[in-house]
C-alpha cells in the first residue's frame, strides 16, 4: 500500500520548511515502519523507491516546482533509474534522505537521492525525470522559465553523462 499518510505529513512539513534553490539539497527524515519491511525484516527494495518518491515531492515543493506543475497542469515522471543498495534498513531505524537536482539536459532532469542511517549511506538512486503535459515532454527551458530561473548550470557531472550514455545503449523494446 502506498504510504499516503507519510506523503501527506512530509508535504505539510515541506510547505513550512525554508525554500531551497533549484540545485539545493533537501533532507527528509523518517522512521522505518513495519509496513516498509519484507520477509527478511528489512526495507523492501520496492518500498525504497516509493520512499524516494516522497523525497522528490519534498524537493518539488521546496523549490517551487510543485506550484508550477499545478498551475500548468503538468506531471513529474521518472523515465529511468539506477539504484545501489549497500546496507540494510531495519524496523524503527531513523533514515535521512537527501535529494538534489543535479542538472538538466534537453527534456531530461537528473536527480540524485541517498538514504543514510546513523551517518552511514545505505542506498542511493540516480533518476532521469521529466515534466510532462498533455502534448508530451516539456522542454527543461520552459520549466525553468516558468519557475523564474534565468541562469542555470546545465553541465551534468561526468558520471551522470556516462550513465545516460550507457542507458541509451540498452535495446528498446526490451530483450527478452
Amino acid at each position: 500500500m502506498y504510504p499516503f499518510i507519510r506523503l501527506l505529513t512530509s508535504s505539510i512539513k515541506a510547505r513550512f520548511a525554508p525554500p531551497v534553490p533549484a540545485d539545493g539539497v533537501c533532507e527528509t527524515t523518517f522512521r522505518c515502519q513495519p509496513l516498509d519491511l519484507d520477509m527478511f525484516m528489512e526495507v523492501n527494495n520496492g518500498r525504497v523507491l516509493t520512499l524516494y518518491d516522497i523525497g522528490r515531492f519534498d524537493l518539488s515543493i521546496r523549490t517551487g516546482l510543485s506550484a508550477v506543475l499545478r498551475k500548468n497542469r503538468w506531471g513529474f515522471v521518472v523515465a529511468g533509474s539506477s539504484v545501489r543498495y549497500r546496507r540494510r534498513v531495519r524496523m524503527f531505524d531513523r533514515v535521512t534522505m537527501r535529494t538534489q537536482l543535479l542538472g538538466m539536459e534537453g527534456r531530461w532532469s537528473y536527480v540524485a537521492q541517498s538514504m543514510w542511517v546513523k551517518g552511514q549511506p545505505v542506498s542511493s538512486v540516480l533518476l532521469r525525470t521529466a515534466i510532462t503535459s498533455k502534448s508530451g515532454t516539456v522542454p527543461t527551458e520552459d520549466v525553468l522559465r516558468e519557475m523564474g530561473i534565468e541562469q542555470w548550470k546545465t553541465e551534468l557531472p561526468d558520471w551522470v553523462k556516462a550513465w545516460a550514455e550507457g542507458d541509451a545503449l540498452r535495446p528498446w523494446p526490451p530483450e527478452p
